[in-house]
């Protein structure tokens, strides 16, 4: 059915079209002009010129599949971000023991349990605001009993990030006791925006014993409801 565009198709070909080329501009399917096409010569250049063109349409798709996958992880982004709102919602984020919750299972995370203090490390100052916030609103933990230590990479500037992190918990600098930089670090560059890691401490076992005493009896209350015990 599409012999009467054979010729056409041939001299396209021999012209340096892509077999991709032909099938769009005229509308025979592939597997046909493969038959076509395979005691067609072409010279060098033409052959240089498809190779090329390929390249071209391979970068292409690239590009075209990257702004596909950062479009479509925008979107479920999104989509999480509204689902945690509306969770969110549902909470009443200024009652106490619920507040008191929160702090617990995120010490249990990312809280000293070793050491006989109580003390939370993070590069985060929206996580860092949160537990400090906590000491001293829950716990009554006066300002002049906590103290900070800063770690940081060997090409960082201390006293630079000593008065950033003070003004981001607005904290006084005499809190920033401590700074050791990580020497396995010298010889490579830092990425930009990392501030390095604060340690927010206070010496008051007690709040960490009961921290870690509420998630742990949280976590498992409800795996043991969950599970029929």
């Amino acid at each position: 059915m599409w012999y009467e565009l054979k010729s056409k198709a041939i001299q396209l070909r021999k012209r340096g079209f892509s077999i991709r080329d032909v099938e769009h501009k005229l509308g025979i399917p592939r597997s046909t002009l493969s038959g076509w096409f395979k005691k067609v010569q072409l010279s060098q250049k033409q052959k240089a010129r498809l190779h090329h063109k390929w390249k071209n349409a391979l970068v292409n798709a690239r590009q075209k599949a990257v702004m596909w996958h950062n479009k479509q992880k925008r979107q479920r982004l999104y989509e999480a971000e509204q689902s945690a709102i509306t969770t969110f919602s549902k909470i009443n984020h200024a009652d106490p023991p619920i507040l008191e919750l929160a702090l617990a299972l995120l010490y249990l995370g990312e809280g000293s349990k070793k050491n006989e203090e109580t003390a939370l490390g993070n590069s985060d100052p929206t996580i860092l605001k949160f537990f400090l916030l906590m000491l001293q609103n829950v716990y009554s933990v006066p300002v002049n009993k906590i103290r900070c230590e800063l770690g940081l990479r060997a090409d960082q500037n201390p006293d630079k990030l000593k008065i950033f992190w003070s003004q981001e918990l607005r904290l006084p600098l005499s809190c920033f006791r401590q700074i050791n930089i990580d020497k396995r670090t010298i010889g490579s560059k830092t990425y930009s925006g990392y501030k390095g890691v604060c340690h927010i401490r206070c010496g008051n076992v007690a709040i960490q014993r009961k921290l870690v005493f509420l998630a742990k009896i949280f976590c498992e209350r409800v795996a043991d409801k969950d599970t029929g015990s």
